[in-house]
């Protein structure tokens, strides 16, 4: 979290996602169409992740939902209920959201309501699985 929404801050917080999770090569990254995820720097970076970038075309959210469904789980859940004293506790109750709750305790609809966290842990061991009856 940042005073502004610059292109360094999409870059960082790509490289310490992808540096913290190690997804595989073939990673779909949602974003919205900000000049940020537009910028060379995010482009190259998410080449170098070898990752593909996923941005809807102007006026059509439907390839960004994922993104879109987090962003009104997270005001509805914490932004709107909450008054920051400081940027930093905001920091700090954004962390704790997204890690200790979002992640991996919140069940998803969408994940056959399971969190992100177990339904990420169901699907590596999937892979390795068939990875190795291959």
């Amino acid at each position: 979290m940042r005073e502004t929404l610059a292109r360094e801050l999409a870059v960082s917080a790509l490289e310490g996602a992808v540096w913290q999770r190690r997804p595989p090569s073939n990673l779909l990254c949602h974003s919205d169409r900000g000049s940020q995820y537009a910028s060379a720097d995010y482009q190259s970076a998410l080449r170098e992740a070898g990752a593909t970038g996923s941005m809807s075309r102007k006026g059509d959210c439907w390839d960004n939902a994922p993104i879109e469904s987090f962003f009104a789980s997270f005001k509805r859940e914490l932004v709107h209920r909450v008054r920051f004293a400081t940027r930093e506790a905001a920091r700090a109750a954004v962390f704790e959201w997204i890690e200790t709750w979002y992640n991996r305790k919140r069940r998803h609809s969408a994940l056959g309501y399971l969190s992100p966290e177990e339904f990420e842990r169901r699907h590596r061991q999937d892979q390795r699985v068939y990875t190795m009856t291959a």
